[in-house]
């Protein structure tokens, strides 16, 4: 509501503006004085168009032409705001030249109204009309229509900033999602092993002194059961945090090694185990973790690059646990991949302090890795878990200080030249010489004199009474005013004395 009864007090003051501009041709005409209900007229009918310009801009432009057969200069100079602002809602540049060819003959032909009115010489009238069309009409239609159509750029930035601040937003969740699971991995990896052990633990205890310290007996229970409820509770937050479930406690022991092995004979691989050492059941959460991503990638590669290769896995478990899954080079095509699940792997070995290689070698594809079999601990190797937000989007690129300077500019080239007019035009009015000495009065001679002589040299005076009549000041007299009348061709037919 602000917005609108902003605008209306614009289009109030604008209007007004343009109706007292043009009313100043009543004590300071150009050219040849017209009656003044003619200038009156033109005044109404300028300020009529500001607010019409808004609502009904094609009709607003071409109802600009009217106002050249008024020779009101001071009224066809707020016309180039109206065609400015019309132009900004006209869409098509089709359109808008359609309006200016449209426009541009109306004008012409309303200015041979008053050419003719005038007895203006066709020079003066190609003179005057070329500049009211090219400077208030054309110049401002071209620039309006510019700025008009940035509006709809300008809508689109608009959108795509909210856009971006939606992708920030959401950047953000995904951000926060990954760290809570993050988060609910380590713990699962640090917590949950140690809990099990600690139940298993505490369940053997029991037995043993229900048999040797009976008096032990509800000291250790309570222990189990503090274990027990200790893990359900940890499974809770994990849910809560978005952790993983059981269904891979055993990930990367020699059973999930084998059971991923079975799997992919079962789908018609050639695959053999090779396991040295001892089990993992018991070795860190992250390092079996690790070790089942590795086989399981290396098997889901063979299986989409080389279906029909000979493939071995191998773990060696010594101080350090060794993985590897060879493929034997397949000469069937190889499909494309995006190698994000081996960039993955990588930044898993390298976060528990080991090393990754994935590469051809010997006439095989190998997947290797090889890994500490106790993973140092997580803050020895960097945060992972550090949220790094996306950046705001930046309004600023919406719309930029030189975007901005450079639409007022665009703005304020259309109108110069109607300001310029109109300021030179006013001060035309109040400083040009509109008066004669007596001597001068004197030395007109009627059937001799041209008004076009006349008004070169003192000037257009305010229109008389009579039909062709000019009133003169008095230089050094102010009770009297000079009259000279002329004919339709511009001859001085009759000069008189009047009081004022």
């Amino acid at each position: 509501m602000m917005i609108s009864v902003n605008g209306k007090v614009r289009d109030g003051l604008w209007a007004a503006s343009a109706f007292l501009l043009s009313l100043v041709t009543l004590v300071a005409p150009f050219g040849k004085p017209v009656p003044w209900w003619v200038v009156v007229a033109s005044a109404v009918w300028s300020a009529a168009l500001v607010p019409l310009s808004e609502h009904r801009p094609k009709w607003a432009i071409v109802l600009t032409a009217p106002l050249n057969a008024t020779n009101n200069l001071l009224a066809i100079a707020p016309a180039a705001l109206v065609v400015f602002r019309a132009a900004r809602s006209v869409r098509s540049q089709g359109q808008l030249w359609a309006l200016i060819g449209v426009a541009a003959p109306l004008q012409v032909g309303s200015g041979a109204l008053y050419s003719w009115y005038a007895a203006e010489s066709l020079t003066d009238y190609l003179l005057n009309n070329g500049f009211t069309v090219v400077f208030l009409l054309i110049f401002p239609a071209v620039a309006g229509g510019l700025i008009g159509r940035r509006k709809p750029l300008t809508q689109v930035l608009m959108e795509r900033n909210d856009y971006l601040e939606h992708a920030r937003v959401l950047t953000a969740n995904t951000a926060r999602s990954a760290t809570r699971a993050h988060i609910a991995s380590e713990m699962h990896d640090m917590l949950s092993h140690r809990l099990r052990q600690l139940t298993a633990h505490a369940a053997a205890l029991e037995r043993s002194a229900a048999e040797q310290a009976p008096e032990l007996r509800e000291q250790v229970e309570l222990i189990r059961r503090t274990s027990t409820v200790a893990m359900e509770e940890l499974r809770e937050i994990l849910g809560v945090l978005g952790g993983s479930s059981d269904a891979d406690e055993d990930a990367g022991t020699r059973v999930d090694v084998e059971r991923l092995v079975a799997a992919s004979t079962a789908a018609g691989l050639s695959v053999f185990l090779d396991w040295s050492g001892d089990d993992l059941a018991d070795a860190d959460r992250r390092l079996r973790r690790a070790v089942h991503r590795i086989v399981r990638e290396g098997l889901t590669n063979v299986h989409k690059h080389a279906p029909s290769a000979r493939t071995r896995v191998s773990v060696h478990v010594a101080d350090r646990v060794r993985v590897e899954v060879a493929s034997d080079l397949s000469s069937e095509p190889r499909g494309a991949g995006t190698r994000r699940g081996l960039i993955g792997l990588e930044e898993r070995v390298a976060l528990i302090g080991g090393t990754f290689d994935a590469r051809p070698f010997g006439g095989k594809f190998r997947v290797a890795a090889d890994l500490p079999l106790h993973p140092v601990a997580q803050e020895e190797t960097g945060g992972q878990g550090a949220v790094t937000e996306a950046p705001p989007p930046i309004t600023a690129e919406v719309l930029t200080t030189p975007r901005a300077v450079g639409g007022g500019c665009l703005a304020t080239l259309s109108l110069v030249p109607a300001v310029l007019t109109a300021f030179v035009l006013l001060a035309l009015a109040i400083f040009a010489r509109a008066d004669m000495s007596r001597e001068e009065f004197d030395a007109l001679q009627v059937s001799v004199a041209d008004e076009e002589e006349v008004t070169d040299r003192f000037g257009f005076g305010k229109s008389s009474a009579g039909d062709g009549c000019l009133r003169y000041r008095v230089r050094d007299a102010d009770d009297l005013d000079f009259e000279l009348c002329f004919d339709r061709g511009g001859v001085l037919t009759t000069k008189k004395e009047l009081p004022r």
